[in-house]
């Protein structure tokens, strides 16, 4: 065993000789600073780094979480996106998906494999990790028990403490604009609902599909004019998020579609999603028992997205501010925890967000959802008129004119008929004129059935009147 005067003095001497080491380093910079170009410095230093690069406390690495908090993590989504293109033939395993609407194959790192990535001179090593967490959860009234497994997915991104500065200043703002730009070359819309619906997939309590809805604008059996307005709107509001900030709003947008069943709601928020390539969250009250559930599913949505709450007047019945008492056992979703999410303190939590809410009946609604700032432009979804025929038999015949036209607008000028039922009728035959006369005698009838409904509800107003 050497004594303890023999090891103190060669640590003394190991401490003094990186010491030197250090002084002639900085020397060296301080010199060379002077008159070798940075690009070159950087390159003289990230080998150096290299060399050094196995010794003790040299390394520094940076846990990029899936989430943080409640939101997704932008850090960790960038990485994800980026990395697919940095993926190296020495890479021994990759996840590869495809789903029916994609043309190529989405492929991924799996977990536990590394990744080497060059940026200005430094070397970056990337790893994919995860790990599961086992929870158990008792039941006090049943006496039972289940098990809930969850995973922590996080990215691992390691380099020389030298370029702290540098890769947190440059090279991860880089990796999340490369990603945005990649993301939008790929950009495929998808639809979220509560839920999982892929063990792979892990995104908090959002599951999603792939939305291959065909709506469009062009399809869409709408009134022209309001279609115009509508689309102007959506797009001054993605090209204003300077405005937003200027003037102290959150950047979002609401839109109440309201009308009777049958009109096109569902089909113009399809249509809106894939104008502007925003994802769908699909959010049912019915499934949610507080406020605070509200504001935890909300907050996770990400931006660029719809959220879509269809009928709200009889999704849920929402409380009003006074309420109390009740049953425990029953929703405690307030109507203020829904508008404090609409344009309160929490409507901040997010950006370039649309909200859509869908009705058969306005006059149902509270007027607090109605109001400018809430619900922004509201949209009457209404009865077919001879435009939208146009448009359906453009769409479902391929034609522009017949001599049922005339006819047909006619009777679409009296009658209170839906497109959907158009469409119906359109997809009878392949037989164009088979098809259009059949419309002829669908519209009379139902012109006929409508006087005998007035008829009945003016002699049912008669007997009740001599009643009285």
């Amino acid at each position: 065993m050497p004594s303890t005067t023999s090891v103190l003095s060669t640590y003394t001497t190991f401490a003094a000789g990186a010491m030197l080491l250090r002084t002639v380093i900085n020397e060296v910079q301080t010199i060379t600073s002077q008159f070798i170009p940075q690009k070159l410095q950087d390159k003289i230093l990230a080998t150096i780094g290299g060399l050094l690069g196995n010794l003790p406390n040299s390394q520094m690495t940076l846990i990029i979480d899936e989430r943080s908090g409640l939101s997704v993590n932008e850090i960790y989504q960038a990485s994800e996106i980026y990395l697919s293109t940095r993926i190296a033939p020495s890479i021994e395993q990759l996840k590869v998906s495809k789903a029916p609407s994609q043309n190529n194959f989405s492929v991924t790192i799996n977990r536990g494999e590394k990744l080497i990535d060059e940026f200005e001179g430094i070397k970056l090593r990337w790893e994919f990790c995860c790990t599961e967490t086992k929870s158990t959860h008792h039941d006090c009234e049943d006496y039972s028990s289940s098990t809930e497994v969850s995973e922590h997915r996080s990215i691992q991104l390691s380099f020389h403490k030298t370029y702290r500065e540098k890769v947190l200043s440059t090279y991860l703002p880089y990796v999340v604009d490369r990603s945005k730009a990649i993301q939008e070359e790929r950009k495929v819309v998808k639809l979220h609902a509560l839920g999982n619906f892929n063990e792979e997939y892990n995104a908090g309590p959002w599951g999603s599909v792939i939305f291959d809805h065909p709506s469009t604008f062009d399809t869409l059996a709408m009134d022209p004019k309001l279609k115009e307005e509508l689309i102007d709107d959506l797009d001054r509001f993605v090209r204003r998020k300077e405005f937003y900030r200027r003037v102290g709003k959150a950047w979002k947008r609401g839109y109440l579609l309201y009308g009777p069943p049958g009109t096109g709601k569902s089909s113009l928020i399809a249509a809106m999603a894939n104008y502007l390539k925003f994802d769908i969250y699909d959010l049912e009250l019915t499934h949610l028992h507080s406020n605070s559930e509200l504001r935890r599913l909300l907050v996770s949505t990400a931006n660029r997205s719809i959220l879509v709450i269809e009928d709200i007047d009889c999704s849920i019945e929402l409380k009003d501010r006074e309420f109390g008492g009740g049953n425990p056992n029953d929703s405690q979703l307030t109507l203020s925890g829904l508008l404090n999410f609409i344009d309160g303190l929490w409507s901040s939590c997010g950006d370039e967000r649309i909200i859509v809410f869908t009705t058969n009946y306005k006059d149902k609604l509270d007027p607090a959802l109605l109001r400018p700032g809430r619900m922004d432009m509201h949209i009457h979804m209404s009865y077919c008129t001879p435009g939208g025929f146009k448009i359906l038999a453009s769409n479902y015949l391929g034609i522009k004119t017949h001599r049922f036209f005339d006819k047909i607008e006619a009777s679409i000028r009296e009658v209170e008929v839906t497109p959907a039922e158009i469409a119906e009728e359109l997809m009878k035959s392949e037989d164009t004129d088979m098809v259009l006369g059949g419309l002829v005698a669908f519209l009379k009838n139902k012109k006929q059935m409508d006087c005998n409904a007035g008829v009945n509800v003016e002699e049912t107003k008669e007997v009740n009147e001599q009643e009285k």
